[in-house]
């Protein structure tokens, strides 16, 4: 019996050329030609004036905390379902976490909550864009002019996705994408991008990203020798994963349709469960255009979703559950708060299975899922 994996890479056909050539170039460190292509081409695909590529989302999600300047004793708003990058980038500098209840509908924070959240201590708001489905950013921004607060979007999972039109990752004063292998588009198993949508942090995140040196300016010329002028860190990837991102880029819509239809095949395989009671489909409200990032489906509780997993296995099929909320880890416990009642965050994310979706995955691929997962709850 054939596995069909939990996630295939995603390979166009283009990437192989363009790491090649990147090799011969003799140039594998940063900023060579592949970055600055990748670059450009978000700059330009996105009406950003600025954008840095980076090792990974980690690493763009921990530079948008030194841009802010954030000191121990400062507090930042998030959501507890999450992955742990969100909440370390900013736990480094010393600052408070607090955590708000999750939506059951898109599984993103509740906008509600936020407010209940902010003290004279919080300096930024978190939103975590989850499965390509779009925060409440109207909500979201309007909070954020009201009470002086910067907001960086996570937008791992939410390339090629947007709000009211707009791409997310492109709202708040900075945002970071993912390029890791589960993504979307991947840049060779790791890699991110810092999305500066304020110019004020432009010139120092060159700096910071540089070790803490002026040395992009320097080959730009505007300086006749570089030297540490600020804190910084090796926040540059190499050309090989540039270029196989660049690779990628040329098919970004392709890629974005199959996925799409995989996902609606699994809505059409799924429906008539959903319709007798068995289990919940995702949500996507009208005004926001998802990436068909993941499909996930909730069944009724943790017991149940285990059955389900084994009973999958024992098909051939892989499928994975998600996040255990951050606020109830081990040391999440001790740095963090809770603000409000958890509600849903739990409750929620023990109810959640995530099933395969890739570029290249076929539909009769989507139906044996289907088939599968319609096989276990006639079982049961």
């Amino acid at each position: 019996m054939e596995k069909i994996p939990f996630n295939v890479p995603p390979v166009t056909g283009n990437e192989e050329r363009f790491v090649l050539e990147a090799i011969r170039s003799h140039k594998l460190c940063g900023d060579g030609v592949f970055t600055k292509k990748c670059q450009q081409w978000f700059e330009e695909a996105y009406s950003i004036s600025k954008t840095l590529f980076t090792p990974s989302c980690t690493h763009a999600l921990e530079m948008a905390a030194l841009l802010l300047d954030l000191r121990p004793g400062d507090e930042v708003i998030m959501p507890s379902y999450t992955f742990v990058s969100t909440a370390n980038a900013f736990a480094l500098r010393g600052v408070q976490v607090k955590f708000v209840d999750v939506r059951p509908d898109t599984m993103n924070l509740d906008e509600r909550k936020i407010e209940e959240a902010i003290s004279d201590k919080t300096k930024a708001i978190v939103p975590v864009h989850y499965a390509g489905v779009a925060c409440e950013m109207g909500y979201i921004m309007a909070l954020a002019e009201k009470y002086d607060l910067y907001v960086i979007e996570d937008a791992a999972q939410a390339m090629h996705a947007t709000y009211k039109g707009k791409q997310l990752g492109t709202f708040g004063n900075l945002g970071a994408f993912s390029f890791h292998e589960t993504k979307n588009y991947t840049s060779g198993g790791e890699g991110g991008l810092l999305l500066i949508n304020d110019a004020n942090f432009e010139k120092r995140a060159e700096i910071l990203r540089e070790k803490g040196t002026n040395r992009s300016e320097f080959f730009r010329g505007s300086v006749d020798k570089y030297t540490w002028v600020d804190l910084g860190s090796s926040y540059l990837p190499s050309e090989l994963q540039a270029a196989y991102l660049f690779g990628q880029l040329s098919s970004v819509n392709e890629i974005n349709d199959h996925r799409l239809t995989i996902w609606y095949e699994y809505v059409n395989a799924l429906s008539h469960l959903r319709d007798s009671g068995y289990i919940e489909l995702p949500v996507v409200p009208e005004h926001c255009g998802h990436n068909a990032h993941m499909f996930y489906i909730k069944v009724k509780d943790i017991s149940e979703r285990t059955g389900l997993m084994e009973y999958l296995k024992s098909k051939g099929v892989f499928s994975v559950f998600h996040y255990v909320p951050l606020h109830s880890s081990d040391f999440g416990i001790k740095i963090s708060e809770f603000v409000g009642v958890d509600e849903f965050t739990t409750s929620e994310s023990e109810r959640l299975l995530r099933l395969p979706l890739w570029y290249g995955m076929d539909v009769a691929s989507v139906k044996r899922v289907a088939d599968s997962i319609s096989e276990y709850f006639r079982r049961v």
